[in-house]
């Protein structure tokens, strides 16, 4: 396929996306089409060129431990040949600069065997209005599962308080660091009590060689039985400027069964409807946690 006709098939690809999400409310949507015409470009040109569409020089991958993304791509990365992905979890903060999408991915190297996994973006819109990468990262799987079908969180039209001092804003991402700190605390005394406390009802875990598990209560079950145990210490936080999203990240020991493993993680957090902005009644559960091998 010659590059006009690669052209073609991204425009036409575009159109089609945007009249099967026309269903879809427009803030969340498009940060879905941008996650979507990424993967198009990935698919009808290379993975490279859809990564360079979507990076700029703050933008961080984790391959596995963290890069500028730029950088990376600018020196000769060990990345497939072929890469499509396909997001099944989207979410728009209300000030619609900050975005998360996740889903199943499948990568190849010429001559090697298909592989599978789930890649977690975290998102940022710049002032001209275009979504780009903040930090993304990926997990492998066996890939024997259905997709599920997408679930999308489009902003509520509520009122938000906007902030215009730094401090005030570094004071609200320390909030997210020290309620990680928290539950990191938790999790060494009781990693049932932890998660218990700290994981939403519909909440994703995102686990090497395991398809990803929906459900607070379906994965402290896995977590029991699979006999895993994890201790994490934060290191980075980001968090929405509406403040109800929010990320952080970090290392983690994992003891599974006889065996432990280094590994990194990635939260996605999200504010209880109920706090507001009265720090005093703030309530922090995890939407998204991902562990990928340091």
């Amino acid at each position: 396929m010659n590059i006009w006709n690669k052209m073609s098939a991204i425009v036409f690809m575009s159109a089609f996306s945007a009249q099967v999400f026309a269903q879809i409310p427009d803030k969340v949507g498009s940060l879905i089409n941008a996650d979507k015409e990424a993967a198009l470009i990935s698919k009808t040109t290379t993975p490279h060129q859809a990564f360079l569409s979507i990076v700029d020089k703050e933008s961080k991958f984790f391959v596995p431990s963290e890069v500028n993304a730029l950088d990376y791509l600018n020196n000769r990365p060990n990345i497939p040949d072929v890469l499509t992905w396909e997001p099944a979890l989207a979410m728009v903060s209300k000030s619609q600069e900050f975005g998360v999408t996740t889903g199943p991915m499948e990568f190849q190297k010429v001559g090697a065997r298909k592989r599978f996994g789930q890649y977690l973006t975290v998102w940022k819109r710049n002032k001209k209005g275009k979504w780009l990468v903040d930090i993304r990262a990926e997990v492998e799987n066996f890939g024997n599962k259905e997709n599920s079908e997408l679930e999308f969180y489009e902003p509520s039209e509520a009122w938000y308080l906007k902030h215009r001092s730094q401090v005030r804003l570094d004071q609200r991402k320390e909030i997210v660091f020290e309620t990680d700190k928290l539950l990191s605390t938790v999790l060494k005394a009781d990693n049932q009590a932890g998660y218990k406390e700290f994981l939403n009802e519909d909440a994703r875990f995102l686990f090497p060689w395991i398809q990803p598990i929906e459900g607070k209560k379906e994965i402290l079950a896995y977590l029991k039985k699979s006999r895993i145990n994890i201790l994490t210490t934060p290191e980075k936080v980001g968090r929405a400027y509406s403040g109800e999203y929010a990320y952080s990240f970090g290392t983690a020991t994992v003891n599974i069964k006889d065996k432990v493993v280094k590994y990194n993680y990635i939260r996605i957090w999200k504010l209880s409807e109920l706090a507001k902005d009265d720090v005093s009644k703030a309530n922090w559960n995890i939407l998204v946690e991902m562990m990928f091998e340091r």
